[in-house]
């Protein structure tokens, strides 16, 4: 889809398209109701300070949907195989680093009440076990900022990906 489609598409089609970047619905309402916008940047800038910041309700309901890092995502929807895709890079490597990212999960988990959360794109998984343990050191506080970080990096670089279908 190009700008110009988005700009001017049903905006019924726009929130249906924006939902598998990211499922909050203050963000996707700014990012639809903002058109239209100039160009790709315009629009990509638009994603990274939509509903900033996020309220605690919202990442909690973003978090619901995500799967665990080093495991795919259940379901066939675009959502689902965007976090696939995304995940690809942690595909056949150590069984030691996959069994030490499992345990770093519920590690996380255990702590925060809640599932790892980072961009994986572009990341090994050696630098995703790095950050994991690094971020168990820190408070809920500090994680809820973070975590509002990488949904906003993810929702990024999928909305970036619609824009190039």
């Amino acid at each position: 889809m190009l700008v110009e489609e988005f700009n001017e598409a049903d905006r019924t089609d726009v929130v249906a398209s924006l939902r598998p970047c990211l499922d909050i619905e203050r963000w996707i309402n700014e990012v639809a109701d903002s058109r239209p916008y100039p160009d790709l940047d315009a629009l990509l800038d638009a994603g990274r300070q939509a509903a900033d910041p996020f309220t605690a309700d919202e990442l909690e309901a973003a978090l619901a949907h995500h799967p665990r890092i080093g495991e795919r995502a259940a379901g066939t929807s675009t959502a689902a195989r965007l976090s696939t895709a995304e995940q690809a890079g942690l595909g056949a490597e150590s069984p030691a680093i996959a069994q030490a990212l499992a345990d770093g999960n519920r590690v996380y988990e255990a702590k925060f009440g809640q599932v790892f959360l980072i961009r994986a794109a572009g990341r090994s998984r050696e630098e995703i076990l790095a950050a994991l343990h690094a971020r168990l050191s820190h408070t809920p506080e500090q994680e809820e900022r973070i975590i509002g970080e990488q949904l906003r990096e993810i929702a990024v670089l999928r909305l970036e990906g619609l824009m190039s279908q």
